[in-house]
């Protein structure tokens, strides 16, 4: 980092605790391509980016980074940024390739996974592990509507993570079930933008209904993370003594005009429906919050009492996506049927021309550090528990070649200098209880719909060339040295 940086943090040296994780997050659909490769079956991505018109460049999957043959290699690479943690998904699919219950599991896939699992250990790096980022089974989708029906959908979860507890366990110690189930939920069944496609926009999707299809699906993912928590927790916990939570979004909101009750009633009602939606039942009450039951009433399901009971408390830690912050002004209009941010406008500026950041390549996405610290003080005073954080990174505009330019990526350090900043403040300054920072993410991937037009990765990675080549970017080397300064040394 430059001199004027380590200057400014000087303070903060040894701040963080010595078993603090740090690392880069991925996802298997973003990363690994064989995506039909040694028995893989096909995933609710592999379908949506294979109908013309879903993905923003028309790419796919397919490929990906090609992760799947370069364990070594990019394990290697990872060692050399220095990183003590590594965040993956398991792909279902490569698991259990129909996905359900009583269907058979691909030992190629699960051979796969062991294999980069021991080369992470080998090399010092812990992996943490996630069971579900958004792939589930087309052939569950196919069955009976996958997240739609949860009295189907649960048992099938539930068998795929007993199956990765079992044969994944002995060496992994630290399990995320779900990652974001609310991007998973509202892209893809509010706006319909995400796999599986779903929204009551009949020009985009052919099927869906917005108003209720998300609350729905988020009610199904909620319980299931829950039995499989409790499978978990009977069966394997007591030997394995490992953890286990959940991984959920939200970015921070500021009221418009921090001088009227409305706007910030309606800052705190932006992050109880993005985040307390899946937080509070989990970690504070076993229920939705009052504001959203207010708003959408019966659309709005209801926890049985045995639901509730297992839902609460069922996440060790709590897991936090987060990357920028919002303005948040009230409507005055009645909400719409479609609503689900809590009858708000989502702003760039606030009332005295603020800008909420530096814009990146990504059109939500500005840098804010101040708002990640904020928010990092109201989860830690809202739930109270551990705060591993999972997500945050960025994009930056003209990443189109690997030139000593974009390599030396000026705009996503000075993001990492905050947001890393943040977390140290939080800690020395706020007392909030933070455990890990896995940036998003390792190399450039498959971003989902938008394709391969999005790079978040420290290290990037030529698309057009055979080996998808990687390079690596500055910010990967200012990382690790702000964790050396950081973290207290063993």
């Amino acid at each position: 980092m430059n001199p004027q940086t380590a200057e400014k943090l000087k303070d903060l040296k040894g701040v963080l605790r010595s078993d603090f994780y740090h690392g880069y997050a991925t996802a298997a659909t973003q990363v690994e391509g064989a995506w039909n490769v040694d028995g893989k079956g096909e995933s609710i991505w592999d379908k949506f980016a294979h109908t013309p018109g879903k993905v923003k460049d028309g790419s796919t999957p397919d490929d990906a980074v090609l992760s799947y043959y370069k364990t070594k290699e990019d394990v290697a690479l990872m060692r050399s940024y220095g990183v003590t943690g590594y965040r993956f998904s398991l792909s279902w699919t490569r698991i259990v390739p129909l996905g359900g219950k009583d269907d058979p599991v691909n030992e190629k896939g699960i051979e796969y996974y062991n294999g980069l699992i021991d080369e992470l250990l080998a090399n010092g790096i812990t992996p943490f592990v996630t069971l579900f980022h958004w792939d589930i089974p087309q052939a569950l989708e196919d069955r009976y509507g996958g997240m739609l029906d949860k009295d189907a959908y649960t048992p099938d979860f539930v068998r795929y993570a007993g199956v990765c507890f079992e044969r994944f366990g002995d060496r992994v110690k630290h399990w995320i079930t779900y990652n974001e189930p609310g991007v998973y939920t509202l892209a893809g069944y509010a706006a319909g933008v995400h796999a599986p496609a779903r929204s009551s926009n009949r020009k985009l999707n052919e099927e869906g209904d917005s108003s209720t299809e998300p609350f729905i699906v988020g009610h199904t993912e909620l319980v299931s993370h829950a039995y499989a928590v409790k499978l978990y927790r009977e069966k394997y916990q007591p030997e394995q003594k490992g953890t286990i939570g959940i991984t959920l979004h939200g970015n921070f909101s500021l009221p418009w005009d921090a001088n009227d009750s409305l706007d910030v009633e309606a800052a705190q009602r932006a992050l109880e429906f993005e985040i307390a939606w899946y937080a509070d039942p989990v970690h504070k009450t076993g229920d939705y919050p009052a504001s959203m039951r207010a708003q959408l009433g019966d659309r709005l399901p209801t926890f049985t009492p045995e639901e509730s009971k297992l839902v609460l408390g069922s996440s060790d830690f709590y897991g936090m996506n987060s990357y920028t912050t919002f303005f948040v002004r009230h409507l005055k209009t009645p909400p719409h049927i479609d609503d689900h941010s809590g009858n708000v406008e989502k702003l760039d500026t606030n009332s005295e021309g603020v800008s909420r950041g530096p814009a990146s390549d990504t059109y939500w996405l500005r840098t804010a550090p101040g708002g990640f610290r904020l928010l990092l003080n109201w989860i830690w005073k809202r739930y109270g528990v551990p705060i591993y954080i999972t997500e945050n990174g960025t994009t930056a505009k003209g990443e189109t070649e690997p030139s000593e330019s974009v390599l030396d990526d000026k705009f996503r350090i000075e993001f990492f200098e905050g947001y890393i900043e943040s977390i140290g403040r939080a800690v020395k300054e706020d007392g909030v209880d933070i455990r890990s920072y896995f940036a998003w993410t390792f190399t450039d991937n498959w971003e989902w719909a938008a394709g391969y037009s999005d790079r978040f990765g420290v290290t990037f990675v030529d698309f057009e060339s055979k080996e998808k080549k990687r390079y690596p970017k500055k910010s990967a080397t200012v990382i690790k040295e702000l964790f050396q300064l950081m973290i207290k040394p063993k």
